[in-house]
């Protein structure tokens, strides 16, 4: 059995008190240059290794941040994760990562994990679930921050994209390809980035005339439920279907286009024109290459970060509190009629 080697076994080897082998670690100006190399020196002999962990928990903070998203499986997400990531390393903070699958209970799992490790700060993609836990954190002196993501009031954080905008566009470019039957196919309402870009929308659809827009809810954002939604959308009889599709991400709308490719009579974009959301590295890829509205995903978790660390930095500071993207229309084959 390994024992592993104390704070106490170095004092002891080095002849000195617990107290100069901590100054030797954390303050070696207040030590003298003789006793600090001999309390090295012995380090190196033993093999010690400093439990910063424990060191931080004493001290009442981590070098970390906890971040929790809704799907880390989604290539949007993973980029989201970099961003943060690297402005994190910047600032010599690690990231904690969370995966709540879509699911508030997980998402809850989460934080409460990360309210006992103590980290700096939480950044976040709600679930749509109850925020009673975001306000435990922040009365706990944990802040948050929302990504992809914010909440009515100021008081969190927020980097988020107009995604209003971004369910407007994607409507509004189908619209004037002369499509009229148009269907969203989406998640879960409750969560926000779903319901906005559904409203969004609606608000094209209803400025034009004859157009209509049906809505096909999924159980999740993944191509699994794609696929599922455009086989049920492909047996319909040709006068049923919607001539246009917009997916509430890049994954439903990848799966739409594998279901598609299986029907000789449903083609993209001849008989639907298929537009997505996110606009991921993938997009541009599938067989037919897939319209989107494009995040500045990376941005968005580097600035999240950021507006964090200036949070933790300055608590109630003049910074600012809210950070907002607009989405952009990327047009590609699955539109081009």
């Amino acid at each position: 059995m390994i024992v592993a080697v104390s704070v106490r076994d170095v004092a002891r080897a080095a002849s000195v008190s617990v107290g100069t082998v901590s100054n030797v670690l954390n303050q070696p100006e207040k030590v003298s240059a003789a006793t600090v190399e001999r309390v090295l020196a012995v380090i190196d002999e033993l093999g010690f290794v400093r439990n910063d962990a424990a060191r931080q928990l004493r001290a009442g903070r981590s070098r970390s941040i906890g971040l929790v998203v809704l799907d880390v499986g989604n290539p949007f997400f993973a980029a989201v994760v970099r961003g943060a990531e690297e402005r994190a390393a910047e600032a010599g903070m690690t990231v904690l990562l969370g995966n709540s699958d879509e699911t508030p209970s997980r998402e809850r799992a989460h934080l409460d994990l990360f309210r006992e490790q103590r980290v700096n700060g939480v950044l976040v993609t709600p679930a749509g679930g109850d925020d009673g836990m975001l306000r435990a954190l922040t009365t706990a002196g944990i802040p948050v921050v929302l990504v992809d993501s914010e909440l009515p009031g100021d008081e969190f954080g927020s980097v988020s994209v107009d995604d209003v905008e971004g369910g407007y566009l994607a409507a509004s470019h189908l619209l004037s390809l002369g499509r009229r039957r148009l269907a969203f196919v989406g998640g879960p309402t409750a969560i926000r980035q779903v319901a906005e870009r559904l409203e969004g929308a609606r608000r094209a659809v209803d400025e034009v005339a004859a157009a209509s827009l049906e809505e096909i809810a999924m159980p999740a954002l993944t191509v699994l439920y794609g696929r599922s939604a455009g086989e049920a959308i492909a047996t319909r009889d040709s006068a049923e279907r919607p001539d246009a599709v917009f997916a509430a991400n890049d994954l439903l709308a990848v799966g739409l286009l594998q279901a598609f490719a299986f029907r000789s009579d449903v083609r993209v974009p001849d008989d639907i024109a298929l537009i997505g959301y996110d606009d991921i590295d993938f997009a541009s890829a599938t067989v037919v290459p897939l319209s989107s509205i494009r995040q500045p995903a990376h941005e968005i978790g580097y600035s999240a970060a950021d507006l964090l660390l200036r949070e933790v930095s300055d608590p109630g500071g003049d910074h600012q509190r809210a950070i907002r993207f607009r989405p952009k229309l990327v047009v590609r084959e699955s539109t081009k009629g």
